[in-house]
Parts: C-alpha cells; structure tokens; sequence
C-alpha cells in the first residue's frame, strides 16, 4: 500500500475523531475496536497529518480539519503522481530511441488462446497512466455483458477512457450494465457504422489486436510495442474517432427513460429489431412508441427526428467535421 492511501479502517476512525477527539480507549469503545489495532491506524493517521496528538497522559487525538488535512493528502498525491508521468515521459521516450537498435521480431508478441488474450489486455490496461483508447466490434475473447472491471477501477483512478464502438458491438452489449455504466463514470463513447478492427491503445506505447478481425472468435492477438506501426494504429483510432457519432443517453424531464434510450440508439444507426431487444421490448410496442416520439417531435422522417431531438437537446451533438 502507497504511503498516502487511506483505507476504509482509517477512514471510519478519522471520521469518528471528526464527530469528537479522545483516548484510544474511548475511541475503542465508540468503535467496538481492539485497542492494539487502533493504536497502529491512529499512528499512521498522525503520520499522514490526518490527526494530531496531545503530550498529555493518556494522549488524546484530535481529527485535523478535512480541508486541511485531506487537502496536504491530495497535494502530495499530485506530487507523486506528476513525479510519474515525468518518469513516464522520460522511459517513453528513452524507449522510443532504442527501438531502432531492436530487432524487429521483438516489437510483436503473440498471445494465443481466448483466456491469456483476456488477461494480457487486462495487465496492459492496468499499466495505463493517462488514456486507454479502444475500437469495439467482435469477435470477443468473453462475452461483454457488464462494463470490464479493469475499466471500473480505472477510471474511479483518473484515467481517460475513450472507445469507438461498431454499431455491430452495441447490439452486443447490455445498454444499461456495460454501456451507460461506463459512460456515467467518464467514459467517452462514439459508433461507426463499420469499424475496420478492433484494439486497445495503452497510453500510446502498446496496443493489443486480434490478428485476425474477420475470423469468427478470437483465438490469437498481437501486442504492438513502440514503432511505426503503434504510431499508425493510433492515427487510425484518432481519424475513426473524428468521424464517429457521440453515444451518450441524455436524460431529460421532457423523455421517459426508455424513450431517451430509444433515441441514443436510433441515432447510433441501429435496425429497429436490435433496438427493440436493448431495450426489453416487443417489435410493436418499439414501432408505437416511436411512432409517438417521432409524432412529439413534429418529425416526418427519422432523419427529420434526429435533428429535432438535437435541436432540443436531447440527444449530444458533435458531428463530424464535413469531408
């Protein structure tokens, strides 16, 4: 555990010495918590300049003011965390400049096999400092039913998610679990009608690839270290992303929660009999209920409703820039 990290155990004893100081034997007993194991959380609270101690007999300890004290904390934190993107930058670049002594053949490593593909993307995206970058479309090594975990962890941590999903993918993944999930938590997604491939960028300095994106599973993938070819497939990813669809569900006072939904995937492109099972429902409640959103928006066509809903807001607007 890094010096600053605070666990729930410090957490609860700093916030019982915010409600009111005292001995650790009182505080013990406020807690129900073994005086021993109290005496090391208090130590490391008074470490971290979280609590301070009296010199008096017994010491008595006194939560420091959370702007203060959590505020020291969140400082030496970006510190830290500034110290490692240095480093990040300097090994990058370092790392850049041995590449044309290496041997090409190392520049590639091969993964084989659903399970270790699964795992070797999950260790990369891990590695991530700044940004993960991804294209979604089949085929995949596990079903995609709730949003990764390894994508949850990091973006609670800051990192920068941005994916490019194929209007194929979205029909595959659960709207509400998966999708919108990962979009409440900081996630920037986008569709394409039609992605060449799919990957995972890692901070630009790996990127991992089925070798064969038109087979029907996936049985091997490529992991692409610094060179010519890392540079490209973030080009690639960078020019798919310019000319994307924003996905994103805007809830409004005006749209029912399904009829929100609705439009986001009519707006992704999606056929109406994919649309209908995202959202749970029959092929003719889908037809009459959009028959009435079209009928609330004065649209004719669904072209015509598209423009309207972004005209209310009620759908994100970033289009792309005109070819």
């Amino acid at each position: 555990m890094a010096e600053g990290d605070l666990r729930p155990v410090d957490v609860e004893v700093y916030r019982a010495l915010l409600d009111q100081s005292g001995t650790t034997t009182e505080l013990g007993a406020r807690l129900g918590m073994d005086v021993g194991r109290l005496g090391s959380v208090l130590r490391g609270l008074v470490a971290k300049e979280l609590v301070s101690r009296s010199s008096g007999r017994p010491a008595r300890f006194t939560a420091v003011a959370p702007e203060v004290g959590l505020g020291g904390l969140v400082l030496r934190r970006e510190r830290e965390l500034e110290r490692v993107r240095a480093l990040q930058a300097e090994l990058r670049e370092w790392q850049r400049r041995k590449v044309r002594d290496v041997d090409p053949a190392e520049l590639l490593e091969v993964v084989r096999g659903g399970e270790e593909i699964s795992k070797r993307a999950a260790q990369l995206m891990r590695s991530a400092v700044d940004e993960v970058r991804f294209v979604d479309k089949p085929p995949y090594a596990q079903p995609p039913s709730v949003l990764h975990p390894v994508e949850r962890e990091l973006l609670g941590r800051g990192v920068r998610f941005r994916g490019v999903y194929d209007r194929s993918a979205v029909e595959l993944h659960h709207l509400e679990a998966d999708l919108e999930a990962g979009v409440a938590l900081g996630e920037q997604a986008r569709v394409v009608a039609d992605a060449p491939l799919k990957m995972i960028l890692v901070d630009g300095v790996r990127c991992i690839l089925p070798l064969d994106s038109t087979a029907p599973d996936l049985g091997t993938a490529l992991v692409v270290r610094p060179c010519t070819l890392l540079d490209a497939l973030g080009e690639l990813f960078e020019s798919l992303w310019k000319h994307a669809m924003p996905f994103a569900v805007h809830t409004t006072p005006e749209l029912s929660v399904v009829d929100s939904r609705m439009l986001t995937l009519l707006t992704a492109g999606l056929p109406d009999r994919s649309i209908a099972k995202q959202l749970g429902l029959s092929y003719r409640t889908f037809q009459r209920r959009l028959r009435d959103l079209m009928d609330a928006l004065g649209a004719q066509t669904r072209f015509q409703a598209g423009l309207r809903a972004a005209e209310q807001g009620w759908v994100p607007v970033d289009l792309p820039p005109a070819r």
